[in-house]
């Protein structure tokens, strides 16, 4: 990286405010997963649904706040972290970056909860390591080192892998039948229960 310091020292600044903003959404993943899978469990698909509207919906909502409040803040929010006025203006022109960062990860944590909650691990880890791997790291290198975008273009290759991972969550959760997941849900709980009966 050109310039190597000030580019680590602004976006471990941004990395930091978006991870304060992740335990929000980590909050709400944990919240989706509980209601999705209680919800399946005792045969409510209705619920189920209901609970996936209200978390993906009040995390969205907050996401806009933030995505606002850090988008039309930018500077100066590097005045509560250091005084040296490159680092500050490096956060300024990554704060666009930042706020669609905020933004996608208060949709994408409760979507994944939501997987988990119906019980799906082995497809969300699966996508986590396409959209990653696959997508975001191959186009943040080309973007960053190739066409010289810097941090810059590792961020927006990593950022274009979230909103892949989104756009798929999306589209499973919108796709699925609850009612089917009911059914499914019960028999892996009538499963595990014969199971436990027999080792005892």
């Amino acid at each position: 990286m050109e310039n190597a310091e000030v580019a680590i020292d602004a976006l471990s600044i941004c990395l930091n405010i978006n991870g304060w903003e992740m335990m929000i959404s980590l909050g709400f993943l944990a919240a989706a997963i509980v209601r999705v899978s209680n919800e399946l469990g005792r045969g409510n698909a209705k619920g189920a649904k209901f609970a996936i509207l209200v978390t993906v919906a009040t995390s969205f909502l907050l996401g806009v706040l933030l995505f606002l409040v850090f988008l039309f803040l930018r500077g100066k929010i590097a005045n509560l972290f250091t005084e040296n006025l490159e680092v500050v203006h490096d956060v300024s022109d990554l704060s666009p970056l930042l706020a669609c960062s905020i933004l996608l990860n208060s949709i994408q944590p409760v979507l994944s909860g939501v997987a988990l909650g119906a019980g799906w691990q082995s497809i969300v880890a699966y996508i986590n390591i396409a959209c990653y791997y696959l997508v975001g790291i191959p186009v943040g290198v080309v973007l960053g080192y190739v066409f010289g975008m810097q941090v810059k273009g590792v961020w927006i290759g990593m950022l274009f892998g979230t909103f892949i991972q989104t756009i798929i969550l999306v589209v499973i959760t919108y796709r699925t039948d609850w009612d089917k997941q009911v059914v499914l849900a019960r028999n892996r709980v009538n499963r595990w229960y014969e199971q436990s009966l027999v080792s005892s």
